[in-house]
């Protein structure tokens, strides 16, 4: 394109206007001035209107940047919000629910309860241990058995149990004796109950 034509007193009459509407803050329509006859001249606009158009285009897309942070604001703050509310029973209640539910044959219900327990009561696993024994699904009562000592090795029902399982199964009977006998070492008032499983042992190895 060829230089801008500098317009003089006598070039005002064929200028047209330049007619900026503004609507609510908005530039809504631009009429750039026209050198001579429009079928036979190119559009053609100052340095300073091409500026000036720059500016505007710069700030409606700040405008509209802005709307769309404040659009999304007001709706994630419109969001429901998810509350995460803490157990409301504690470990000592989730073992007496779990040995209600078991005591009234609820077997899976029990072993819920008594698996939240677990996660802060290491004695939950011996409760576990003999509902897996009571379904007769010995492997898991083992696991848990052991796993009831491994936590809680002061734990002397632990012992008993695992000493009574390997006497069911009719295993390990000399490791099940010591373990019925550290079971009254841990805890005397208990004797007489393990003394019982010493004896159920003691019985199947002298019939080996």
């Amino acid at each position: 394109m060829g230089k801008d034509k500098i317009l003089d007193a006598s070039d005002k009459e064929k200028v047209k206007s330049l007619k900026l509407r503004v609507t609510k803050g908005f530039i809504s329509e631009v009429s750039f001035p026209l050198v001579g006859n429009p079928s036979e001249e190119r559009l053609r606009t100052s340095r300073s209107d091409k500026q000036r158009y720059h500016i505007y285009g710069l700030s409606k897309r700040v405008k509209i940047i802005f709307c769309l942070i404040a659009f999304s604001l007001l709706t994630s703050c419109s969001l429901p919000r998810i509350i995460i509310l803490e157990d409301p029973l504690t470990p000592e209640e989730h073992i007496n629910l779990g040995v209600a539910y078991e005591k009234s044959g609820e077997l899976d219900n029990a072993l819920k309860e008594y698996k939240e327990a677990s996660k802060k009561l290491p004695s939950a696993y011996l409760y576990m241990g003999n509902i897996y024994f009571q379904k007769n699904e010995l492997a898991e009562a083992e696991y848990y058995y052991k796993k009831a000592i491994k936590k809680g090795p002061q734990n002397a029902d632990a012992y008993n149990n695992l000493a009574w399982l390997y006497y069911t199964k009719k295993e390990n009977l000399d490791e099940a004796e010591s373990l019925a006998l550290k079971a009254i070492e841990l805890n005397p008032s208990k004797k007489d109950g393990y003394q019982d499983t010493i004896e159920k042992i003691r019985g199947v190895k002298s019939k080996l």
